[in-house]
């Protein structure tokens, strides 16, 4: 028998809670309880609230889901060059 297909949907991190959880209300207004994905831990990408993300969710519990991508926001600009006399020791 084949694995279940998980349902994927968009929403917006409402609340940031302890241990690596978020709430996180769904389009179509749902509030679930997630958490990031593995990737998303390994590669220490920061998620707070207001922040547009994709949770994939199974069908057999749709209170919770695992956040698996973060949208890209519009980025307040470069990074401003080091000085010149910078050193490390």
């Amino acid at each position: 028998m084949a694995k279940e297909e998980l349902l994927e949907f968009d929403g917006t991190v409402v609340e940031v809670l302890p241990d690596g959880n978020y709430r996180v209300k769904l389009d179509n207004d749902h509030v679930i309880l997630a958490y990031a994905a593995g990737k998303m831990k390994k590669n220490r990408i920061r998620t707070i609230a207001g922040d547009r993300v994709v949770v994939e969710m199974s069908p057999y519990d749709l209170d919770r889901g695992r956040i698996n991508f973060r949208q890209k926001t519009a980025s307040p600009g470069p990074m401003p060059p080091r000085p010149q006399n910078f050193r490390r020791r």
